[in-house]
């Protein structure tokens, strides 16, 4: 039932201890035992308070410019943050008043009330994409992309992700998934 083929999937999902706790441990074993990232993903850091949404959509849409066509200010962020580090970009993010002003007209023109900047949310958005062969993981909120190994099908790999992010915490339901697809 969704158009293929899928270019990004967005997950959104539940904050809670479990995942916190996976998120730390994930971070250091990274950390201690390195990871293959190609050099084709774009990754973001989250610095900006309840602005994972934007970042997930800017994380799917900035690993797909072979396949959707960015012009204006996108394509000039993208062009400006082609060769930071994630660090970097999260503070071009930071200073960029055109993407802030976008950010809150869009949020603010949803049928739901968006979350005040310094409000506690307890859900947030990532995006999974597949680049060269890996399926990527692109949370702002941890340190790195998470490459989850060889990725033949993009929706049916992530599925499998989303899975564990289900069954880590099975008493929660507030799990969304949104596919991009292309005609391409």
């Amino acid at each position: 039932m969704v158009p293929q083929p899928v270019k990004a999937v967005i997950l959104l999902f539940p904050i809670t201890e479990n995942y916190e706790k996976d998120r730390k441990e994930e971070a250091k074993k990274i950390q201690e035992n390195g990871q293959e990232v190609s050099p084709n993903v774009v990754f973001f850091r989250q610095t900006i308070s309840n602005a994972c949404g934007t970042i997930g959509l800017l994380h799917t849409l900035a690993s797909n410019t072979d396949v959707i066509k960015i012009d204006g200010p996108l394509k000039s962020l993208l062009d400006k943050t082609k060769n930071l580090t994630p660090e970097e970009r999260a503070k071009v993010l930071e200073d960029d008043e055109g993407l802030a002003e976008a950010h809150q007209a869009s949020a603010s023109s949803g049928q739901t009330k968006a979350p005040r900047a310094d409000e506690d949310v307890n859900s947030h958005f990532a995006a999974f994409v597949e680049k060269d062969g890996s399926l990527y993981e692109l949370d702002g909120r941890k340190p790195f992309p998470i490459n989850h190994g060889k990725c033949t099908d993009l929706l049916k790999d992530s599925a499998k992700i989303i899975k564990k992010f289900m069954n880590r915490d099975p008493d929660k339901i507030e799990f969304t998934v949104i596919a991009l697809s292309s005609n391409q």
